[in-house]
């Protein structure tokens, strides 16, 4: 097991290296700062000057290798735009994609696992072809089209939620939350469901496919054979059988929430890093952008590791293999 996880934590840093030297040799087709920072009546002395001042003046190795001595310490620079320090910038704009990403990711986990339960059980039924039906549109419209759809119907006709924003908050310090606010609460709601629409019926799809298949072995029919309630054979021998190859496909779901975000903030325009992120390449705000894909990549790392992990010790069958091969 230690020797797994060993193998794993180095890929994963392989993975990052690479991933960082990508997205850093991106930006140099991006363009130019200096042409957003200074104005029309810059001179040649001070470009010269901010770009000796910026470290953009150094080799391109020189300028990554000191990037990512920088951001293991936390320091990504100082934004082009605003002259402050990224690390400060993403950290307040962090709480509010983290609380978006929460509540998208445990709306898709609790509906697309019950409903996926639902439509296998009852596949026959008219509640559950309805279910699979209208899982269609989730998983065919963009989530850029499905938030407009909402703001129009709940925003603009019924009036009930709020179109844009965070909504009012609470400030903690360190973090600033919404989920103490009514208004905070009800600015989640539309963006929540825009944003984890299309990893709920992904993981209900995957579940029901899953579970009837699971429902048709073997070791199902031996329990209903003993005399088990179909309560103790559904969720105590099918379901979790079930789950053992959703959860890869989860895992990856929930870091691409985090990813995809940057559609759904700016929709509903949200304040988050998503939205920080689109205003950085508007004026080619190169530490923020590098910040933010780093940061990015490292959260589907991480996931993806855990993930690995989980599926590592709940399948036997893989510890099984790996002892037999060392056998």
């Amino acid at each position: 097991m230690l020797a797994y996880v060993i193998r794993r934590v180095f890929q994963s840093l392989i993975v990052l290296l690479v991933v960082g030297l990508v997205a850093f040799s991106m930006f140099t087709f991006v363009g130019d700062p200096i042409d957003n920072m200074l104005g029309q009546e810059r001179t040649d002395a001070d470009i010269a000057r901010l770009r000796a001042q910026l470290g953009l003046d150094q080799p391109f190795p020189v300028q990554y290798l000191r990037f990512l001595e920088n951001a293991i310490q936390g320091n990504f620079g100082v934004s082009y735009r605003q002259g402050r320090p990224v690390a400060e910038i993403i950290a307040e704009r962090a709480p509010a994609t983290l609380e978006l990403a929460f509540v998208s990711g445990l709306f898709a986990i609790t509906f697309g696992i019950g409903l996926g339960v639902f439509t296998a059980l009852r596949r026959n039924g008219w509640a559950a072809n309805t279910i699979m039906t209208l899982s269609l549109v989730g998983v065919s419209l963009p989530t850029f089209l499905i938030g407009i759809v909402l703001i129009y119907i709940f925003s603009v006709e019924l009036n009930w939620l709020p179109s844009f924003g965070r909504g009012e908050v609470v400030d903690l310090g360190w973090w600033t939350t919404g989920f103490l606010t009514a208004s905070g609460l009800k600015a989640l709601i539309l963006p929540s469901i825009t944003l984890g629409l299309y990893q709920m019926t992904l993981i209900m799809r995957l579940v029901r496919t899953e579970m009837l298949e699971v429902l048709r072995q073997d070791y199902i029919r031996f329990a209903r054979a003993r005399g088990l309630k179909d309560r103790a054979v559904h969720f105590r021998h099918a379901l979790k059988n079930t789950l053992v190859p959703v959860i890869t496909v989860t895992g990856l779901q929930l870091g691409s929430i985090i990813a995809f975000a940057i559609i759904t903030e700016t929709v509903f325009q949200w304040p988050g890093v998503g939205l920080l992120f689109i205003n950085a390449i508007q004026f080619v705000d190169i530490p923020v952008m590098a910040a933010y894909l780093m940061l990015i990549s490292v959260m589907f790392v991480m996931i993806n590791l855990i993930v690995d992990l989980l599926y590592f010790a709940i399948d036997p069958r893989l510890r099984v293999d790996r002892t037999a091969a060392k056998g």
